[in-house]
């Protein structure tokens, strides 16, 4: 029977009694990977909370914390903890102007910030109490502190949603919200102090946080610290973990990087891997295979799968997805490597999860059932669903819905039911098993001029399947078609460039060559062969810019923002269909 936790402080100490002597938390350090036992990050947790009392800090109390992962991070978390203080995680890579609204937003009684430039930009705009972590002694007390023992609706963190339009909203999770989502975890997966995850997922969100860091650290398991995203492969090659938390955007970089490895090889590695899939398809519907398909994926296995696998180190047996929807392609393919994807659902208003799929229940496509103790509501008056089944809001019910939106009464008063379920804002349906299925955002449905409506997430999803398309933009709203912006990955079109013999074009001039604009069209039209006749998108433009945080056009969970996406190219998406409208002006005079 696993422990159950009723706060936070209750993971903690359970944490550090049992695993003392074990591995939790690596960092690499000069090129060899130094790990920290739970019995040091004790250490340092009770120090911390010595230094953070003797600045005042106490319980109620709000301490804005602005670092990405590492180390210090799940110290200074856990130290709020025991005083019964709430920690406001943010992301260094959010703008000064966010810092300010938060901090200002959730009255911080202290900031605390990853090095010396994040603390000058601070300084300016908050006077209070500062930490500094590049500050060696900052967190090293003598002073002796104990842990409180937080009541479940005392609130452990106050999460800012990063939010597609307007100021962040402050979300209230409580010591029994996520000790919630912890002990449901701890019912349906089969996480052991055996495991290990390279972590990249940040804490600062409710996914990574949640899920990783508390579920881990409450399993006596390990965490090895990745050093940037663009060492992702590397570091999975080098601390081997059994574990992957990640959202659909590093899947797709693995598909596509695996991908691309195999379209190199010979036509009879090719199609040994083609077959493989194939039967790896039978087996996920549970159809039985022939002695000679058996042959096929065992032989592709020793000579394909096995050496990716061990790409990722070798030891990766589970991958859990979540954040957005995976792409069935990308979920088949990594499962058919013999990595067992589980896709979930949630949000930071459910702490975060509300459906899992999990070993023995599990449907690729879905966003699982509930997890023990949630359970799910479809409204059907919100929303534009498909004719025939039971489409509309999800509204979720459960200890995980969080305690409101801080100073937000008008807009609590818009996501909660009567019974205090709480509205999503995403579409979806359950089918006859219980397993429930997304179909979009719905503030980001729109209709076209004919009356249908589109949901563009799930294209822009699929349109990054491309190796030459590192965002999307789709719209169409009371228009007459769709149309779309296409980041290019401009490594990948250089190569192209270097194939076709297009010389030493770049930029612009790259962008609007006639060879690659028939690449994108192809591009465009293999990767949207699924979806239905109005949804097809009629034009498109190519941008040498990804979406991203820096650039404003990304949220930190990486969600596109679409009305920053039209303040900047709202011209170059009118002029689409003012282009569209001439070539049909001029096909109609040569025709006549």
């Amino acid at each position: 029977m696993s422990a159950r936790f009723e706060n936070l402080v209750d993971v903690y100490d359970h944490a550090i009694k049992q695993f003392a002597a074990r591995e939790l938390f690596g960092t690499k350090k000069n090129g060899a990977w130094i790990w920290t036992t739970y019995a040091d990050f004790g250490a340092q947790v009770e120090k911390a909370r010595g230094a953070l009392a003797s600045l005042g800090v106490g319980r109620g109390d709000k301490i804005a914390v602005i670092a990405d992962n590492r180390v210090e991070w799940a110290v200074i978390a856990y130290a709020c903890f025991g005083l019964g203080a709430a920690m406001v995680p943010m992301y260094e890579a959010q703008h000064d102007k966010d810092w300010e609204f938060i901090i200002a937003d959730c009255d911080a009684k202290l900031v605390v910030v990853a090095n010396k430039t994040i603390l000058e930009k601070v300084r300016k705009f908050f006077k209070g109490n500062t930490v500094c972590l590049e500050d060696a002694a900052a967190l090293d007390s003598n002073k002796s502190v104990a842990a409180i023992k937080p009541q479940p609706s005392d609130t452990a963190c106050l999460i800012y949603t990063s939010g597609t339009t307007g100021n962040p909203k402050g979300v209230i999770l409580s010591h029994g919200n996520i000790a919630s989502n912890v002990n449901a975890v701890h019912d349906v997966f089969p996480m052991t102090e055996d495991d290990r995850s390279l972590s990249f997922l940040p804490w600062a969100h409710s996914f990574g946080q949640t899920c990783e860091l508390h579920c881990l650290f409450s399993r006596g398991a390990s965490m090895a610290l990745c050093e940037s995203t663009q060492k992702i492969l590397e570091n999975l090659a080098e601390v081997k973990p059994t574990l992957l938390f990640s959202v659909p955007r590093i899947f797709n970089k693995l598909y596509q990087a695996v991908q691309k490895q195999i379209s190199e090889k010979p036509a009879f590695v090719q199609n040994l891997v083609k077959a493989a899939l194939r039967c790896t398809a039978k087996e996920r519907e549970h159809q039985r295979l022939s002695l000679s398909e058996h042959a096929t994926l065992a032989l592709c296995d020793k000579l394909v799968f096995s050496k990716v696998r061990e790409r990722f180190g070798g030891r990766l047996k589970y991958a859990f997805s979540g954040g957005a929807a995976i792409s069935r392609d990308v979920a088949e393919f990594i499962d058919s490597l013999g990595i067992t994807v589980y896709e979930g659902y949630g949000l930071t208003e459910t702490s975060p999860i509300s459906t899992a799929n999990w070993p023995g229940e599990r449907r690729i496509g879905s966003v699982g059932r509930p997890i023990p103790g949630v359970s799910i509501e479809i409204d059907p008056n919100v929303g534009h669903g498909t004719p025939g089944r039971v489409e509309g809001e999800i509204i979720i019910h459960g200890p995980n819905v969080m305690q409101g939106y801080f100073k937000r009464d008008e807009e609590n008063a818009q996501v909660f039911t009567k019974n205090r379920g709480f509205r999503t804002g995403d579409q979806g349906f359950v089918d006859a098993s219980g397993y429930l299925y997304i179909t979009g955002r719905i503030k980001e449905q729109y209709k076209l001029e004919n009356g249908k409506y589109v949901v563009p997430s799930p294209l822009e999803e699929k349109l990054k399947l491309s190796p030459y398309i590192l965002n999307a933009f789709v719209y169409g709203d009371n228009k007459p078609y769709n149309v779309a912006l296409v980041c290019a990955n401009t490594d990948a079109l250089k190569k192209f460039a270097e194939q076709q013999g297009l010389g030493a074009q770049s930029g612009d001039a790259l962008l609007e060559n006639p060879r690659v604009r028939e690449l994108f069209k192809k591009e465009l039209e293999k990767y949207m062969a699924e979806f239905k006749g109005f949804e097809e998108i009629k034009e498109f433009a190519i941008i040498g810019e990804d979406f991203t945080t820096d650039n404003g056009m990304l949220t930190p969970s990486l969600k596109v923002k679409r009305r920053k996406v039209m303040e900047k190219y709202g011209k170059i998406v009118d002029g689409l269909y003012a282009k569209k409208k001439e070539k049909s002006s001029q096909a109609a005079s040569q025709a006549n």
